[in-house]
C-alpha cells in the first residue's frame, strides 16, 4: 500500500480526481445540514478537525521553519484568508438558501477564474489545450444544470446565495494562483498547517459573532460525524492534494478537475438519495470527462518540478 501511494504521490495527475470527489460530499452533506449547523461554525469545525489531526506530524518542523514562514507571512496570510475561511464560510452560507443547481453552476466557474488569476498574479500562462478542456467540461457542467436545454441557463438568476458562492469561488481561484508562489524551501505540509491556522484567526471574530447572535452547534453523532468526514477528507487529504497538483502541474490543469464535482455530485445524489438519472446527465457528465482528459493529457510534473520560489520566475513551471 506505501509503494503504491508513493507512485501515485509522483503522480499527481492520477491523483486530480481526489479532492473532487471529497468536496463533492462536501457539498451533499453541507446542503443536508442546511440551516441546522451554522455556516461559520461548520467552517472552523472543519479546519480544527484536519488542523488537530495534522499538527502531530507537522509540529517540529513548523517550529525548525519558523523564521522562514515569518518571512512569507503575507502570503501565509492571504492563503489563509482566501482558500481557509473565505471560500469555505461563504460557501456553507450560500448553501443554506442557495439551490443545488446554482451553487454546481457558479461553482464551476472556478477553473475559468483559476487562469485568469494566475495570469494576473504571474503566475503562469495557460496551454490552449487546457483552454479548450476547460470550456468543454464546463459546457458538460451547463448542458446537466440545463437539464439538457442551455437556453435555460438564462432564467438562471446571480443574486443573494448564488452571488456569496460566486465570491467563495473567486476566494479559491487567488488562494490556488497564489499557492505557486510558495518557497520551494517551506515544506508544504508546514504551509498547508499554516495557512489553517491564519484562516481560523480570521474566522474567529465572525464566530463569535454568529455564536452572540444565537447560534447553537448541533452534537448529534450525525453532525459529529459530517464534521468529521469535512475536516479530514474534504479539507485535510483533499488539500494536501490538491496543493500537491497545483505546484507540479499548474493552477490551470489542476482548475480544471473542479468540473468533476459536478459529475461526482451527480453520482452521489444517484447513490444516497435515490435521484434518477436522466440521459442529460450522462451527456453533460460524458463532456466534463472529455474535457478534463484533454486538459489534463500529459500533464506530469517536470523534472525537478517544485513550487516556485516567492519573488521569482520559473518559466520551468509556466504551462
Amino acid at each position: 500500500m506505501a509503494a503504491l501511494l508513493a507512485r501515485l504521490w509522483e503522480r499527481p495527475a492520477l491523483l486530480l480526481w481526489l479532492p473532487p470527489a471529497f468536496w463533492a460530499g462536501n457539498l451533499v452533506i453541507g446542503r443536508a445540514l442546511g440551516a441546522g449547523f451554522p455556516p461559520v461554525s461548520l467552517a472552523v469545525g472543519r479546519w480544527v478537525v484536519a488542523l488537530a489531526a495534522l499538527a502531530p506530524f507537522v509540529a517540529a518542523a513548523a517550529w525548525r521553519q519558523r523564521a522562514l514562514l515569518v518571512r512569507h507571512w503575507r502570503l501565509v496570510a492571504a492563503c489563509g484568508a482566501f482558500g481557509i475561511a473565505g471560500y469555505n464560510a461563504l460557501g456553507y452560507l450560500a448553501l443554506q438558501t442557495t439551490s443545488a443547481t446554482s451553487v454546481a453552476f457558479i461553482n464551476s466557474t472556478l477553473p475559468l477564474m483559476v487562469p485568469i488569476a494566475a495570469f494576473a498574479l504571474g503566475a503562469e500562462r495557460v496551454r490552449p489545450r487546457t483552454l479548450l478542456g476547460i470550456v468543454l467540461s464546463f459546457a458538460g457542467v451547463a448542458w446537466i444544470v440545463g437539464r439538457g436545454d442551455p437556453a435555460s441557463l438564462v432564467h438562471l438568476r446571480i443574486a443573494g446565495g448564488e452571488a456569496l458562492v460566486l465570491v467563495a469561488v473567486a476566494n479559491y481561484a487567488l488562494y490556488s494562483a497564489l499557492l505557486r508562489r510558495r518557497p520551494a524551501a517551506l515544506e508544504p505540509l508546514v504551509f498547508l498547517a499554516a495557512t489553517m491556522v491564519t484562516g481560523l484567526v480570521v474566522l474567529l471574530p465572525f464566530w463569535i459573532w454568529e455564536l452572540a447572535r444565537g447560534a447553537t452547534i448541533p452534537t448529534d453523532p450525525g453532525a459529529v460525524a459530517a464534521v468529521l468526514y469535512i475536516g479530514l477528507f474534504a479539507s485535510l487529504i483533499a488539500f494536501i492534494v490538491w496543493n500537491r497538483c497545483v505546484a507540479t502541474l499548474g493552477a490551470a490543469v489542476t482548475g480544471v478537475s473542479f468540473h468533476l464535482v459536478a459529475a461526482f455530485t451527480a453520482v452521489l445524489a444517484f447513490l444516497v438519495l435515490g435521484e434518477a438519472v436522466a440521459g442529460f446527465h450522462l451527456v453533460g457528465i460524458g463532456l466534463i470527462l472529455t474535457g478534463f482528459a484533454m486538459a489534463t493529457m500529459r500533464a506530469g510534473p517536470r523534472a525537478g518540478a517544485h513550487a516556485r520560489p516567492a519573488g521569482r520566475s520559473d518559466p520551468g513551471s509556466m504551462r
